[in-house]
């Protein structure tokens, strides 16, 4: 069995269906989708058109939380909470009220089994869509706040885009990076597919390069209201 778990596409279609023709050529049987679909990307609505129209797995992230109920206080640096106030409007503007429904019904967490091996999926923590486990904290710490909710063999999730893999006292965990917005300084799309087959588990992250370009020519001429910011984050893969 071949899956492929995707995340953080931040409304960047044009990087979405690179990825998509990707697992499309590596026969992968069954996508599941971690969450923030819409937000902060120029193409919100296609974006999420894209992923229904896969009819598959999905869970809630923290950016579809933002585009339902809005940004709070607390939740992004203070520096940044206006302009982030004013792309949750844009991009709400581009939805219509059935898409933002669908982002509100999502579930916040996923579980899997397949030949024994049981797959622990949630957006950011199993208990919050915000709180920040960055790849460099403790074991102790990765264990306790990513593994202690349900028993798995393998756990998965996204929200830092930032990809990685660590494995401890017999758990693996696996960070997808971001499909839209990568983090890690590789301006390229990041996914992970896991090949489970008679019981062994492989795991693989994928960088897919897509038109960079294109989606910062689509911040212009969206007027999207944070373009030069953004612009920035997708040339660079670095936020």
């Amino acid at each position: 069995m071949r899956f492929a778990f995707i995340s953080d596409i931040h409304g960047n279609a044009v990087a979405l269906e690179e990825v998509l023709d990707d697992i499309e050529r590596k026969q992968v049987d069954r996508i599941a989708v971690l969450g923030d679909i819409a937000y902060r990307g120029p193409e919100p609505s296609k974006s999420i058109n894209l992923i229904r129209g896969l009819n598959t797995d999905v869970i809630k992230g923290n950016a579809d939380q933002w585009i339902v109920r809005g940004v709070r206080e607390g939740e992004v640096p203070q520096q940044a909470f206006d302009t982030m106030e004013q792309e949750q409007q844009w991009v709400k503007n581009q939805l219509n009220d059935e898409q933002i429904s669908y982002l509100e019904s999502l579930p916040t967490e996923l579980t899997l089994e397949e030949e024994g091996v049981r797959i622990h999926a949630f957006h950011a923590t199993p208990d919050s869509l915000f709180d920040v486990v960055l790849p460099n904290v403790t074991d102790n710490d990765l264990l306790a706040k990513l593994t202690t909710k349900e028993e798995a063999n393998l756990y998965l999730y996204g929200h830092i885009h930032k990809a990685y893999e660590r494995t401890i006292e017999g758990k693996t965990i696996v960070n997808l990076g971001s499909v839209g917005l990568p983090f890690d300084g590789i301006a390229k799309a990041s996914y992970v597919i896991v090949d489970i087959v008679g019981g062994q588990v492989q795991t693989s992250h994928v960088r897919v390069p897509y038109d960079l370009e294109k989606v910062c020519q689509q911040y212009q001429d969206f007027d999207y209201p944070n373009i030069e910011k953004m612009q920035n984050i997708i040339r660079s893969g670095r936020n």
